[in-house]
């Protein structure tokens, strides 16, 4: 498990005064990464119309191109605008395989500082029952400073 605090910190460093929203994404993807060997494709899918999400900066490999609200784990989060954690994805209903490797699922939803869900961070491990409360919960207040504080 990363070091979330140091994590956060440098993430603060990093984006401290930065309001473009991709640009925030990609720093994100990149520190999430290399944060942590669980963490096999980390990335973000964005509403780019209602009820339909696509790619946006991630590191790993290819990611679905785009993901309707109403498919898979990353649909789920953003429709519902509630964090899912999957254990084991073959066991979600609907679970869209943009890799064959991933096993767990993490995807935690996006708000600007409206509150609206503006996307989704995605996290893929190839490794079964990879995510805890705790990676949630760390990573939703992550989230919420980088992109509901920005100036």
């Amino acid at each position: 498990m990363p070091d979330y605090t140091s994590l956060a910190a440098r993430i603060a460093s990093l984006t401290e005064g930065e309001t473009d929203d991709v640009a925030l994404m990609a720093t994100l993807a990149c520190e999430l990464h290399h944060s942590d060997d669980r963490f096999d494709w980390t990335g973000f899918y964005r509403v780019t119309e209602p009820g339909l999400l696509k790619i946006g900066p991630y590191q790993g490999g290819h990611g679905c191109l785009k993901i309707p609200f109403d498919k898979g784990v990353c649909g789920a989060a953003a429709r519902s605008g509630q964090t899912q954690l999957v254990a084991d994805v073959d066991a979600f209903p609907g679970h869209i395989a943009c890799a064959s490797s991933t096993r767990s699922e993490l995807v935690i939803p996006v708000r600007n500082g409206a509150g609206a869900v503006i996307g989704v961070l995605d996290i893929d491990s190839d490794q079964p029952d990879a995510f805890t409360e705790e990676d949630a919960m760390r990573l939703e207040e992550i989230l919420t400073r980088v992109f509901t504080t920005a100036p």
